[in-house]
């Protein structure tokens, strides 16, 4: 995304990394990069600091403490566009990891922040491709409407998971959905879509009557004027 913004708009990036992994040269954006350790002491004072620097984008490498959340935070409601990343497998994990890193008496005041100036979550897990060449993202994803802002702000992260399966038009998905995606269509094995998934028995179901209704369409059980394809792709386990 760094690098998309970096070819197609004219902005001053920031990066903060510990380390930095990716060098990126200055195209129709200017970028400077920092290295936690090197350049900076920590992610928090890096934050303390780049906003002197009159960015448009920061980069954080992590989200690790209170400091930096809150840093992070505050440069999201002083009009920066802030990436980074947590250590979570879902949107709705996103949104519970950063409101429970802070005290109770704060937690309230953090939730009307996020819910004002969060933008998406973009959760991801690579998964090895069936034919053993490569690795596959299996994502979920969320953007931020009124009615998950809504959620957040009243801490009913639980209902996000509904919020985001009646937002497919904006492009949301499951992780669990884009699983099933990527085993019907044969990219990853059975077993790697239950080990990332969230839900696995709800996955193995699915699967068992998937593989169910293909055999039957295999063995001709299936009315003359339906044809195999007609039940989808048959699985391979």
């Amino acid at each position: 995304m760094v690098n998309y913004i970096n070819e197609n708009f004219d902005r001053h990036i920031v990066t903060v990394e510990d380390p930095i992994e990716y060098y990126h040269t200055h195209k129709k954006s200017i970028i400077n990069q920092r290295a936690v350790g090197i350049d900076v002491p920590s992610f928090g004072e890096a934050l303390r600091r780049v906003l002197r620097q009159d960015p448009d984008v920061i980069l954080v490498g992590e989200l690790r403490d209170l400091e930096t959340i809150e840093a992070a935070v505050r440069a999201a409601e002083t009009g920066h566009l802030v990436f980074s990343t947590v250590h979570t497998t879902s949107a709705a994990g996103t949104i519970t990891r950063l409101i429970d890193v802070f005290p109770v008496n704060q937690q309230e005041q953090i939730r009307i922040q996020l819910s004002s100036n969060l933008i998406a979550v973009l959760s991801q897990a690579l998964c090895p491709l069936a034919n053993g060449r490569g690795r596959v993202a299996a994502y979920e994803f969320m953007v931020v409407t009124p009615a998950i802002a809504n959620l957040i702000r009243e801490n009913k992260t639980y209902r996000i998971d509904s919020s985001i399966q009646t937002g497919r038009k904006l492009g949301m998905q499951l992780l669990d959905d884009h699983l099933w995606n990527l085993y019907d269509t044969g990219k990853v094995t059975k077993e790697e879509m239950l080990d990332k998934s969230r839900d696995p028995g709800a996955l193995q179901d699915k699967a068992t009557a998937k593989l169910r209704i293909s055999v039957k369409a295999a063995k001709g059980k299936l009315p003359k004027t339906k044809k195999i394809e007609d039940a989808g792709p048959i699985l391979r386990t």
